[in-house]
Formats: C-alpha cells, sequence, structure tokens
C-alpha cells in the first residue's frame, strides 16, 4: 500500500509538472516525456499516450535486463504517468507566467514527482529506467547525472524543433533543477552517503547471495557469537544508498523474517557505488605534520 501511495502521488506531480508548465511553454525537458512533448508540437499527438507507446520498448529491454518481478513497480508507474499527463492537460489550468519562474517550477514538480517514484524502486520508463539500467553498470555514477546525460540530447533535439534557443535552454533550467532534487531526496546532499545494515541470522549467506545478484551490491560477512547462547555465527554488514534501502529490506525479511537487523547512518563512504576516492586525499597524518609546520611549535 505505502509503494501504491508513494506511485500514485509521485506520478500525480509529475503529471502536473507536464501539463500545466513544459509542454504548454513548449519546454521539453528531456526523457520519453520530452520527446512525446516534441510530438505533440509538431503532429499534435496526445503526450501521455505517445509516452506509454515509446515506453513499450525500453520496458521490454528492462524485463530482459533485470527480470519481470523487478520491473513490475516500474509498467505500473509508466501506465500511472502517461495517464496523469493526458487527464491533467484536459482538466488543469496551464501557467503561462514569467518563464524563469515556468522553468524553475517544472524543475522541482518533475523532480519531486520523479523522486518519490524512484525511492519505491521504480521509474517512469524512458530515460528514467534507462539510468537505472546504466547505473547497474556505472554504479559511481548517480542517477541524476546519468539522466542529465541522456536529456541533453533531446534538448539539443528540441531547440531545432521548436526553432528556439530560449526553448532549449529554459528545460535545462528544468533538468538542472530536477536532478538536483532528485539526488537530494535518494543521496541526501552527498553522494558518498546511504544506510549501513548489520544483519544477524542464521541465513545471511542467502541473504547475501541475493543481495549481490538481484542489487549489484556486495556484503562482507563478519565472524560474531552470540553473548547469550555463546554459539557461533555470521552477521552481514552492508552499504547501500537511500533508494535501494526498501529492497534490501525485502529481501531480508523474505529470507528470514525473524532476521536481527541494525540500520544506521553511512555518512561518508568512500569508494566504488559511491563517491570516488579524491586523488588528493591527504592521510590525517600528513595533515597533521603540516599543522605541525605552521605552528613551529613541532607538538
Amino acid at each position: 500500500m505505502l509503494d501504491a501511495l508513494f506511485l500514485l502521488v509521485g506520478c500525480a506531480i509529475y503529471g502536473v509538472s507536464v501539463s500545466v508548465f513544459t509542454a504548454p511553454n513548449n519546454i521539453a525537458p528531456g526523457g520519453v516525456t520530452g520527446v512525446a512533448t516534441l510530438l505533440n508540437f509538431v503532429f499534435g499527438t496526445p503526450i501521455g499516450m505517445m509516452t506509454f507507446l515509446i515506453n513499450i520498448p525500453i520496458v521490454i529491454w528492462a524485463v530482459l535486463e533485470i527480470g519481470c518481478k523487478l520491473v513490475v513497480r516500474s509498467m505500473a508507474a509508466v501506465v500511472l504517468s502517461s495517464a496523469m499527463i493526458d487527464l491533467f492537460s484536459s482538466i488543469l489550468p496551464v501557467y503561462r507566467g514569467d518563464m524563469v519562474l515556468v522553468s524553475l517550477f517544472a524543475g522541482l514538480t518533475q523532480g519531486l514527482g520523479l523522486a518519490l517514484t524512484f525511492v519505491r524502486g521504480a521509474t517512469t520508463g524512458g530515460t528514467d529506467m534507462l539510468a537505472r539500467l546504466l547505473e547497474r553498470r556505472l554504479p559511481h555514477l548517480s542517477m541524476g547525472k546519468l539522466m542529465l546525460a541522456l536529456d541533453g540530447m533531446i534538448v539539443a533535439v528540441s531547440a531545432v524543433v521548436y526553432r528556439s534557443l530560449d526553448a532549449a535552454m529554459y528545460a535545462c533550467i528544468v533538468i538542472f533543477v530536477s536532478t538536483k532534487l532528485i539526488d537530494a531526496v535518494l543521496y541526501g546532499t552527498d553522494s558518498g552517503t546511504g544506510r549501513l545494515f548489520f544483519v544477524m541470522s542464521p541465513h545471511v549467506r542467502e541473504m547475501g547471495d541475493r543481495i549481490i545478484r538481484e542489487m549489484d551490491r556486495t556484503v562482507t560477512y563478519l565472524d560474531s557469537r552470540g553473548g547469550y547462547s555463546n554459539q557461533p555465527g555470521e552477521t552481514m554488514l552492508c552499504v547501500v544508498r537511500r533508494f535501494e534501502v526498501y529492497h534490501i529490506q525485502t529481501i531480508i525479511r523474505a529470507v528470514d523474517k525473524d532476521a536481527f537487523v541494525i540500520v544506521g547512518e553511512a555518512g561518508d563512504i568512500t569508494g566504488e557505488g559511491f563517491r570516488p576516492a579524491k586523488s588528493d586525499d591527504k592521510p590525517l597524518m600528513e595533515v597533521l605534520q603540516g599543522l605541525r609546520k605552521k605552528d613551529g611549535s613541532g607538538q
């Protein structure tokens, strides 16, 4: 029910962004919806319906790549968002005021709608789904950045279709605001943050195998001993990004509903799949030695 609520609200907010702000003002902010918006401008086709049709081959690819079970939420989001766009286009008033305000509020509503969808493990199809598929192969890049690259190509085409460089520039504002909001909601204000899981269960090996296979995340098994039972066992350690929390929790409870799970904030994660290590990061001792030299005391 919580998944359904997030998808419904997220798709509704996304539909408002398209029907109230972007499409009526000739802004095509990337994605399949951006392509459908351009087709609407040229041929007058319904944006929601064309979004749905273009998404069909992308969803089929996703099913072949990661399986039908993991794409069910996305298929529901594609249908909901497409329906919301056409529904709101016929009942909501459009905003044709200052174009900067249009771009800002379009980016805010688009980013919030997509983030609410992503946080429950779904996408609205198009470049959203392509970004998630690419993120499985390029885990060091955030979803927001991948979407930014894919959407940039569509924005370039929109400048030609609308015969307006301004339209493309406003679309860039929409994309920038929405991707920043998506990253802030999913990853926090820093891509090097996430959630830390400690799982105690006799079935941690089975959980770890599923996490590695289904999520492209790795785990660490720690030897442990129960304080009360004095029995040896294993504790699983795993770090994930915020939008992956629902998935790992689902795996853990599916394998062992009685597992003892500790979830904590991971405020600074450096390494593959998170924030890349910086070449200019200095070891602590080098920093301390530099401070001593500046102080002149040597202490």
